[in-house]
């Protein structure tokens, strides 16, 4: 039985791709380096802030990652003052996430994202409508690590089975499975079917309400 949601934000709930662009593009330009294809951040993107700028850095000039320490830290900086920046919901997902409420679903969200960050965005696009809400933090393994599903069913009080992990990248479909949890890919966000299923996608969400039919699955086998 499935008693949790467990939900990646950028690229599964929020459309952050020019968001983080915007940002990057701007401090790119400040060092003097290349400005990169908006496109690009679909793959920059996906393992912490910290890793985007690396792979931005490398591809915008500076493959010896001489400005990774400043440009981080900038980069962060920029995103606590405003991460709403750019950010929007995608269609579909505030009904998903009201179906999956009436059905008595506990609702949380796993985010490569700072902690504080992560918080404030998900409260700013969503209120109240998630149980549990966790980023990345000193005490918390960036995904892959199985740490953030695990610590929201832990707050969840609910068993790692009982909990579908849901996201945009092979990365969310690694995290998930070392939680030991059903893993769905969507393909409305940042990857493609190809990378989820090579990385281990219980099941393919080619729109939200998908995520539903998925659920209801779960009371029919």
């Amino acid at each position: 039985m499935i008693k949790a949601c467990i939900f990646d934000l950028d690229g599964t709930l929020a459309n952050t791709l020019e968001s983080m662009a915007s940002v990057a593009n701007e401090l790119m330009k400040e060092l003097g380096l290349k400005e990169m294809p908006v496109d690009n951040f679909k793959y920059y993107c996906g393992e912490g802030a910290d890793m985007l700028v690396r792979r931005c850095l490398k591809d915008a000039g500076d493959p010896e990652l001489v400005y990774y320490e400043k440009a981080r830290q900038i980069y962060r900086k920029r995103f606590d003052a405003d991460p709403l920046y750019k950010v929007r919901v995608y269609q579909g997902i505030p009904e998903l996430l009201a179906e999956l409420r009436k059905k008595g679903v506990l609702l949380a969200v796993c985010s490569n994202k700072p902690h504080d960050a992560a918080v404030k965005v998900v409260k700013a696009l969503f209120g109240d409508e998630f149980d549990f809400v966790i980023g990345q933090s000193e005490a918390i393994r960036r995904k892959p690590a199985p740490d953030a599903p695990l610590k929201a069913a832990e707050e969840l009080k609910v068993l790692p089975e009982e909990c579908l992990y849901i996201g945009d990248t092979g990365t969310d479909m690694e995290t998930g499975k070392a939680a030991a949890m059903h893993t769905i890919g969507v393909l409305w966000g940042f990857r493609n079917r190809e990378e989820l299923e090579k990385k281990g996608a219980g099941w393919i969400a080619e729109k939200p309400d998908d995520i539903r039919k998925i659920y209801e699955e779960f009371y029919h086998d």
